[in-house]
């Protein structure tokens, strides 16, 4: 029997522009559009229909698995928790990110991680979730464990796409150590001393183990079809080494340089949502802002807050000169899709997955009011 449900009366963002009428969504997929409302159906009221949101780098499921030091919640309890929170932030599709390689002062172990990825696939199975998921893995390419807890994806067909990143201080992110400082010895309440002695602890690990572990990391994705992205890129050299590497997605690349290298080398440059809404990224790095305005950014990211993602689309539509609702919109759905070779949805066309969110502006805000995924209203 066939499953038909039609969207009428509705703002509908296209690839390139934005057309007033109905949509037509049959057994999963988009069926058709009509440039005119007045078929019969659900009336949307003018809210806007946009494709359901793709997000390639979220670290809030672990949040949800292990709320408080030393605790730790169900699995599947976790999953669910999380996978509700982002698909009704509108993300049809996410990238669930799992840390791979620990820190000393990590909470998690690999062993947490696995489970996480087991709940995640066993949830699939059991289609106990709203939106789709699949793995990204953020490897910590400096921790000593990282090829080990690498093993642990070994077969893993939901890893869709893996990071390359190193936080000792010194590197990337933390090139300045005050902003390293801020972060690590408030948290881990040391000593100015001792402070001093994790840092030459973690540089010595960085300096043994980044360069190997780069280089299987990148040479096992590649054998294996998986996308590999970059993280933190700093300079021009970062990225000719990512190039080398084969990366296709660059991360929150923190300087302009280093973004403008990455999009003239057809990288596809990956910026945080907050820190669009912010107008400034958190660790003092540049803004996504300015890249927006500058042609420089591809992709955007929730990364710590689901809602920033549709909250960011939306606002880069209304402030950035040169940027229409429609190629912001392809920013957190088109373009993360096609970076991680998703090109079955993304956007609003006949034989697309009928991946959907319907929205409504309130004061400047989005208010999510449905979702659908793959026709079937999940939110």
């Amino acid at each position: 029997m066939t499953a038909e449900t039609v969207l009428d009366n509705a703002r509908i963002v296209l690839a390139d522009q934005i057309v007033e009428g109905s949509i037509v969504l049959r057994d999963g997929v988009i069926a058709d559009i009509a440039p005119r409302a007045g078929r019969s159906g659900e009336d949307m009221g003018g809210d806007f229909i946009i494709p359901g949101l793709v997000e390639l780098h979220t670290d809030h499921l672990e949040g949800h698995y292990a709320p408080r030091p030393k605790v730790r919640w169900n699995p599947i309890a976790a999953v669910l928790a999380h996978d509700a929170q982002v698909a009704t932030a509108g993300i049809t599709t996410v990238l669930d990110a799992l840390r791979v390689g620990m820190d000393e002062d990590a909470d998690l172990t690999a062993a947490d991680i696995r489970k996480l990825a087991e709940a995640i696939e066993d949830s699939v199975q059991q289609d106990r979730l709203r939106a789709d998921h699949f793995i990204h893995l953020r490897c910590e390419v400096s921790a000593p464990d990282c090829l080990t807890a690498f093993a642990n994806f070994d077969g893993d067909e939901r890893v869709r796409l893996a990071s390359l990143m190193d936080h000792a201080p010194g590197q990337r992110q933390f090139v300045d150590l005050e902003t390293y400082a801020y972060y690590y010895q408030r948290e881990l309440k040391l000593t100015d001393r001792d402070f001093q002695k994790f840092c030459e602890k973690r540089m010595a690990e960085s300096a043994k183990n980044s360069s190997p572990n780069r280089s299987f990391i990148a040479a096992a994705c590649k054998e294996r079809g998986i996308v590999l992205a970059s993280h933190d890129d700093a300079t021009v050299s970062h990225v000719d080494e990512a190039i080398e590497q084969g990366v296709r997605v660059a991360e929150f690349p923190t300087t302009e340089e280093a973004a403008r290298a990455s999009k003239e080398a057809g990288l596809g440059v990956l910026m945080g949502a907050p820190n669009v809404m912010r107008g400034a990224s958190h660790s003092g790095n540049v803004s996504a802002r300015t890249l927006a305005g500058d042609g420089l950014l591809d992709i955007l990211s929730s990364d710590y807050i689901p809602f920033s993602l549709i909250q960011s689309a939306f606002f880069l539509g209304d402030v950035v000169e040169g940027i229409s609702l429609p190629q912001a919109v392809a920013m957190v759905s088109k373009n993360p899709a096609e970076a991680v070779g998703l090109t079955d949805r993304g956007v609003i066309e006949p034989g697309r997955r009928a991946d959907l969110v319907r929205v409504r502006v309130d004061d400047h805000v989005p208010v999510v009011r449905t979702v659908w995924r793959q026709g079937r209203r999940v939110a």
